[in-house]
């Protein structure tokens, strides 16, 4: 039997370090094509994809603020960053035959679409991938917001957060080795046990709109679509429990 997805329209967190695969800087080429390819296969099930990408694999506004440049330079500086990573992603998924538009929250008409939200939804219910890029076009505020934004703006049923690690562990997995990995766990306790799922804005951002937010490990092939699925993959963050599960 084919596949049924539990959900129609998801929005898709991509770190920028995501596209940098082992690479210290910058964009990686046959990491982006793998990611590609594992959207494609969600694509393909009929499910509607926006995303949102991050650009620290090419400059952080915080980090770089803390080493002297101005944070709102750096924060806009970040900004171009997201979109060049959303130009070589919406390039791997057109090789793959999937459509695709890149919408801006800076206006850069040149290269992408201004973000217009009836717009975006238009292109998701015409069967294309929208990325987000250039965050929330404000300085201050992180692509983990922009995330929830833009998913609240599209109407989105969840949130798949992607990383490096299988999960929300109660503390950093790679400095505990008694960190216990969290299946479920509502927002109010993220935000009360500083779980760093995303920043405090973004959590509190789906919790008023009870969007929920699946933590998961992105490079494991299959999972965004095991995800999308239904399958007991990663974390789920949420108000109770995720749906249809015993």
């Amino acid at each position: 039997m084919p596949e049924s997805p539990r959900y129609k329209r998801i929005l898709l967190k991509l770190s920028g370090e995501a596209l940098m695969g082992d690479k210290g800087f910058g964009i990686e080429e046959p990491i982006v094509a793998q990611i590609a390819d594992e959207i494609r296969k969600v694509f393909e099930l009929g499910v509607e994809i926006a995303i949102v990408v991050g650009g620290g694999n090419i400059i952080r506004g915080l980090a770089a603020s803390h080493r002297g440049l101005d944070r709102v330079t750096g924060d806009y500086m970040g900004m171009l960053a997201t979109v060049i990573n959303a130009l070589a992603l919406q390039d791997a998924l057109e090789k793959r035959g999937v459509t695709t538009r890149v919408q801006t929250a800076i206006d850069i008409r040149d290269v992408a679409e201004p973000f217009i939200r009836r717009r975006a939804m238009r292109h998701l219910e015409k069967g294309r991938i929208v990325i987000f890029a250039a965050g929330t076009g404000n300085p201050f505020f992180t692509t983990d917001s922009a995330a929830a934004l833009r998913a609240n703006e599209i109407q989105a049923e969840v949130l798949l957060k992607a990383t490096s690690v299988d999960g929300v562990y109660s503390a950093d997995p790679a400095k505990d080795a008694d960190a216990e990995r969290l299946e479920r766990i509502t927002y109010q306790q993220v935000l009360e046990r500083n779980l760093r799922v995303m920043d405090a804005a973004a959590i509190s951002l789906c919790r008023d709109n009870a969007i929920p937010i699946v933590v998961f490990e992105l490079m494991k092939a299959g999972n965004i679509r095991r995800v999308v699925c239904g399958e007991n993959v990663g974390s789920w963050v949420g108000d109770d429990r995720p749906p249809n599960t015993d």
